[in-house]
């Protein structure tokens, strides 16, 4: 007899970044099931509070996991650096929802990396993101705005 367990998608919640990272701890503390989390970071020290299954500490080399100082360049090299170990977290995913808080560096510039790869095993793939405050300034919001734009262009949904 074939159990229903057969026939059940896989879901992965991949939170990147500061923003994405906390989204996933919230979601863990409120006793989310049956879906796989992964937590990735350029903050080494952020990343070890994290209690998702899977947590991959990106840009190592290029951040010294000091995370990305706010500069979604750094996010995006970072995360393309480790685009294999992502790849590999991801494998066997029907659907892939990826949580960034836009307009910081990991988040706003990694979140496309990984809605990318997430598409390239042919999983369904959804962004989740929040915006910065407007009192978080106009440098922040105008990077969240290129971010937000970069992750559309990569998920089936955002």
């Amino acid at each position: 007899m074939t159990s229903n367990q057969n026939y059940l998608a896989v879901i992965k919640v991949v939170g990147i970044g500061g923003g994405g990272v906390n989204a996933v701890n919230r979601m863990i503390e409120l006793g989310l099931r049956g879906v796989e989390f992964i937590a990735i970071n350029t903050d080494a020290q952020a990343l070890l509070m994290s209690d998702a299954d899977v947590k991959l500490d990106v840009g190592r080399e290029l951040t010294r996991g000091l995370g990305a100082g706010a500069d979604p360049e750094v996010g995006r090299r970072a995360a393309e650096d480790h685009a294999e170990e992502i790849e590999e977290a991801l494998a066997g995913a029907d659907m892939v929802f990826v949580t960034a808080g836009e307009g910081g560096g990991t988040g706003t510039g990694g979140a496309p990396v990984v809605a990318r790869i997430a598409k390239s095993i042919g999983a369904l793939t959804i962004g989740v993101v929040t915006r910065p405050f407007g009192f978080e300034g106009k440098r922040r919001a105008a990077q969240a705005d290129v971010g937000v734009s970069a992750l559309k262009s990569e998920v089936d949904t955002l």
